[in-house]
């Protein structure tokens, strides 16, 4: 009985003080206790700054289908009339049953609830109005360093001051809907599930508006203690708090006696639904990775990377790309059956729309994830460098196409002659630097890939991949000539100013390392016509509220003429249409190159139609992404000598486009009946023993003083 008088007392004092210091200034509060909670109250600033809350954000295909879910507090805010009736009344009933006809300070509650707890010697009702815990909540989710956070949640009578005060300027400003729909938006319901909306659909898949009885209890019972209350990992924890929530509304006749029994007689009921947040649990990871990485250096998002992904993580954007899912799972299934997740080697493809950019599929054999014992990464091979930290891998004669087009370019006719012996020793002084001065001394030795001797044009110098024909050729283009155009076409060479170690007379044989997304954003110039457009994976930007944030429009420009690129194309079809990837036509026209590196490193297929260009490549890497020989190797559970980017990637590109090309309308390439030689009729060569074939084309390179080599073999 004393005790419970000891309690009483100490209310009424503490009321007391806190009464007088809502109706009048603590000064004359006796007291140096009283004094110092006059002027704590004082000293306070009148408003409470409620930033809008953390909520996730979605990113959506070209379809408007979701495809991953990115933040740091699963949350979706919801307005009170998103909100059942019965989720409203059983949160009010069990945290603040008199919130509609209190301030910001519940006398009466708070005094019920300090004897409730005295007789049970323990906390059973919480004193502090719902009011008070929007403020507690607010303070916590603003606070920035750890200080402010022990603050927020300091047990003090300094801190319950200040929170009233702030409570009191909330009432004021706000009606009660708004402080209650601000509530169920913070609150935090446990197992990551931030707010009311991520909490129903969370653990019971539904929306807010939608939560019966059973379900609105078990919510309002867990913002007491989420962790202890937590119905997947302490059901019967969660049933007992959830039949008090329930007995709290029939005693408040919210609910009858009999309906609390009907529900307390069953069980939870729950339908948890897996918190998926990030590219891993993504329907296309990789593609999802560079959707972030590439919006992490858009500086119109924020002032640095940290500032970008916090806006990201919370904004409650939604984030539209232009990836196509059918696409994407063809190209899945194209690399997955070629290529397995353990092997040593690494399969990938990267599809672009021409005259767009947009980034339609992006597919590697080694999924995302850090268990390396079943070969998974989180590097992501598609991309460039600056999007996914690979430095990629050589690509092989696909290179050719660069001094093809800028021989082009410059005028040299399609069926211009050169005599290209099967090995050819090449002085590098008849090669030039940029300023017009010879590359440098010495000889460049090379072969071509069945060391045959051949009379070849430009269209049987690059249909049958003729590397001595190509070496010849770049003597009349230059070197410089056609690396500039390669990085206007999208391959970012290690060199921007052309000075750099591939800056070399063995350039076209690809001893450049690129991306699969490079080379189809580079080839999907060629189908444009010679417009060349930026890769770009978003397209536009919405805040929580669906109003635009930044649009992505294609970055476009003209790299060549028209009639260049028609004639690649005319020249490049041969490949495909009786070539060394005939296996691989589709029903509508195609054109193409293949690739395969010194030692067989790695081997290429880019191929595109006017509507899609992609890069298939295979590329030989131990589990740690380090470079290996693809000879030897089992790759798709075969072991595989005689690397070849006709025998190995050119089938990925061909699975995957034989796909694709159902849902596209047919188009042919524009014939370049302007460009003098065209129209050559190509007669395929037997080709040669497989023995033979796919040792690549040239690991060349060279500092000025003529040192380099090149002895490359490549179909």
């Amino acid at each position: 009985m004393l005790s419970h008088l000891g309690v009483m007392l100490l209310v009424s004092v503490v009321l007391g003080v806190v009464v007088s210091g809502l109706a009048i200034p603590f000064a004359g509060v006796v007291g140096f206790a009283t004094r110092q909670a006059a002027d704590t109250m004082d000293n306070l600033p009148i408003e409470l700054e409620t930033e809008p809350l953390a909520q996730k954000s979605e990113i959506r295909d070209a379809a408007g289908n979701l495809i991953a879910t990115i933040y740091d507090e699963n949350r979706v805010n919801v307005s009170l009339n998103q909100v059942s009736r019965t989720m409203v009344k059983a949160i009010v009933a069990i945290e603040d049953y008199r919130f509609y006809q209190h301030g910001a300070l519940d006398m009466k509650g708070t005094l019920r609830a300090l004897l409730t707890n005295q007789a049970n010697a323990g906390v059973v009702q919480g004193g502090s109005s719902i009011t008070q815990q929007m403020v507690k909540l607010t303070l916590i989710d603003s606070a920035d360093t750890k200080a402010e956070r022990e603050e927020a949640i300091d047990d003090t009578y300094a801190r319950k001051l200040r929170e009233l005060r702030y409570a009191i300027a909330i009432e004021q400003k706000y009606s009660k809907d708004w402080i209650l729909e601000r509530y169920l938006n913070i609150a935090y319901f446990g197992d990551g599930a931030y707010g009311v909306q991520a909490a129903a659909q969370h653990y019971f898949d539904v929306n807010a508006k939608d939560l019966n009885l059973n379900q609105s209890a078990v919510l309002a019972g867990l913002v007491q203690n989420p962790t202890a209350f937590d119905p997947t990992n302490s059901p019967d924890r969660a049933r007992d708090r959830r039949d008090i929530v329930l007995d709290r509304m029939a005693q408040l006749n919210v609910i009858t006696d009999d309906k609390a029994d009907e529900v307390q007689a069953k069980g939870l009921k729950l339908d948890p639904q897996p918190s998926e947040n990030g590219c891993v649990y993504s329907r296309a990871p990789f593609f999802c990775d560079y959707v972030l990485s590439y919006l992490r250096k858009d500086e119109s998002l924020g002032k640095n990377p940290e500032e970008r992904m916090r806006l990201l993580k919370s904004g409650g954007l939604t984030i539209r790309t232009t990836i196509d899912l059918r696409e994407q799972v063809a190209a899945d299934k194209a690399v997955s059956a070629h290529v397995f997740p353990k092997e040593q080697a690494i399969g990938g493809l990267a599809v672009v729309e021409p005259g767009t950019g947009e980034v339609k599929a992006l597919a590697q054999s080694r999924p995302m994830g850090r268990n390396r014992d079943r070969g998974e990464t989180f590097l992501n091979y598609t991309v460039p460098k600056k999007y996914g930290d690979s430095n990629g891998f050589q690509a092989g004669s696909t290179f050719k196409v660069f001094v093809l087009a800028q021989a082009i370019e410059q005028g040299i006719p399609l069926n211009k002659v050169i005599q290209s012996p099967g090995t050819l020793l090449q002085p590098y002084s008849e090669y030039k630097n940029c300023d017009g001065s010879p590359y440098g001394s010495g000889t460049w030795e090379l072969d071509n890939y069945d060391f045959a001797s051949r009379a070849a044009n430009l269209y049987t110098g690059t249909r049958l991949s003729v590397n001595t024909f190509f070496a010849q050729l770049e003597i009349e283009t230059g070197i410089c000539k056609p690396y500039a155009l390669a990085r206007r076409m999208g391959v970012e060479l290690t060199s921007p100013t052309g000075t750099g170690a591939e800056r070399v007379p063995s350039f076209p044989l690809g001893i450049a390392d690129a991306s699969p997304l490079e080379m189809s954003e580079a080839y999907a110039t060629f189908a444009a016509r010679g417009m060349h457009c930026d890769s770009r994976p978003v397209s536009e930007i919405l805040d929580s509220a669906k109003n635009l944030v930044k649009e992505y429009p294609s970055k476009c420009n003209r790299v060549m003429q028209e009639s260049t690129a028609d004639a690649v194309n005319d020249i490049l079809r041969g490949v495909i249409e009786g070539g060394f990837a005939s296996a691989e036509a589709l029903d509508q026209p195609a054109a193409g190159k293949t690739g395969t590196t010194q030692a067989g490193k790695a081997v290429w297929f880019v191929g595109y139609t006017p509507q899609r260009a992609a890069a298939a490549m295979i590329a030989g890497a131990n589990e740690f992404g380090v470079a290996i020989p693809l000879d030897g190797q089992i790759i798709g559970g075969f072991r595989r000598y005689g690397s070849s980017g006709s025998a190995f990637a050119a089938p990925i590109w061909g699975d995957a486009m034989r796909s694709i090309d159902d849902h596209l309308d047919y188009e042919d390439f524009v014939y370049p009946s302007t460009v003098e030689g065209a129209g050559q009729t190509y007669v395929p060569e037997p080709k040669p023993p497989k023995k033979n074939r796919g040792d690549g084309n040239g690991n060349g390179n060279g500092n000025g003083n003529g040192n380099g080599n090149g002895r490359g073999r490549d179909d």
